[in-house]
């Protein structure tokens, strides 16, 4: 039986569950090996070739060839396991969630010092003041509560 997931419906949201980690098994352990200094070294000087000494699917060594974040988190890959590739190829993290979101990294630290991301655009589909029943607040007698 299939679990309900009612956080799908989030826009542009990825959320590692047991299905995505079961997805991104192997992709997530091959983050987890470039912990280990040889192995980063074996990467960077022929990354196809380390690559294929894991059972991945070709979409997600292309991922990760192409440093597509986006994608390998699409495909299972947990944000910090994935963020070992970029440390490998000398990304800070906040380089990497700047890439992950079409910024530059000043453009990328400049919001997140301002507070962050709108909400805007970024919750549960239908929900504009009206969000779904299954994520309303309830208040006495069935209204809505006031926030």
């Amino acid at each position: 039986m299939a679990l309900d997931k009612p956080y799908l419906d989030v826009p542009g949201t990825i959320i590692f569950d047991a299905e995505q980690s079961r997805k991104g098994y192997w992709l997530n352990q091959f983050c987890m090996s470039l912990m280990k200094p040889d192995n980063r070294e074996r990467f960077k000087a022929d990354q196809r070739t380390y690559l294929n000494e894991w059972p991945m699917s070709e979409e997600q060594k292309q991922a990760v060839l192409e440093m597509d974040l986006n994608h390998a988190m699409q495909l299972g890959g947990n944000i910090y396991f994935l963020a070992k590739i970029g440390a490998t190829h000398g990304k800070s993290f906040q380089q990497m969630a700047g890439s992950m979101t079409g910024m530059t990294e000043d453009e990328y630290r400049a919001m997140m010092l301002a507070g962050g991301r709108s909400a805007e655009g970024n919750r549960y589909l239908g929900e504009d003041g009206d969000a779904q029943p299954h994520h309303q607040p309830q208040g006495h007698a069935g209204k809505k509560v006031s926030a």
